[in-house]
């Protein structure tokens, strides 16, 4: 099992977010790229508003965050640059809270797994071979044809049982 990142990140003195953001940026400009499909200023913006924290972001924060430093967008203009995200696996929608948050391994092909924290609502995005196994095996043992599974595993963070 691998965990892109911790669930405290926010916490951690080490972690210098503006590389965070920077890599970010550059593997989405990437992705795009190979994929023959342009991440636009809206898109781009939409981006480092999610990518600002490693906490879940709903979509009128988004807006909210967006309008801080500029014209407040439409609603459409945004959830169309959240489908964009979404559908080129830049991005994550964590249905439980109705909110997104940045894919671990952006354009790659994977199932999501995600330990959420209810205190701060940071989001760690794990891959474990097990669990994909587990599913699939239930699944087949009724007739079942999986076509999108995504676990989403609540709990307390390090940093917030600490404090």
């Amino acid at each position: 099992m691998s965990t892109a990142f911790p669930p405290d990140v926010a916490g951690d003195r080490r972690h210098d977010h503006e590389v965070c953001l920077t890599r970010t940026l550059a593997a989405a400009e990437q992705v795009c790229g190979e994929r023959g499909v342009r991440l636009t200023p809206q898109r781009r913006r939409v981006l480092e508003a999610i990518a600002a924290g490693h906490a879940a972001v709903g979509a009128y924060d988004i807006i909210d965050a967006l309008a801080a430093s500029g014209p407040r967008p439409a609603p459409i203009s945004v959830y169309r640059a959240l489908d964009f995200l979404v559908a080129n696996g830049l991005i994550h929608r964590i249905d439980s809270l109705s909110a997104f948050v940045l894919c671990a391994s952006p354009g790659s092909s994977h199932r999501a797994q995600f330990l959420i924290c209810q205190r701060c609502r940071e989001i760690a995005e794990m891959r474990s071979d097990a669990v994909d196994a587990a599913i699939g095996e239930a699944a087949s043992a009724v007739g079942f044809a999986v076509s999108s599974a995504v676990v989403e595993v609540t709990g307390i963070c390090r940093a917030c049982s600490r404090r």
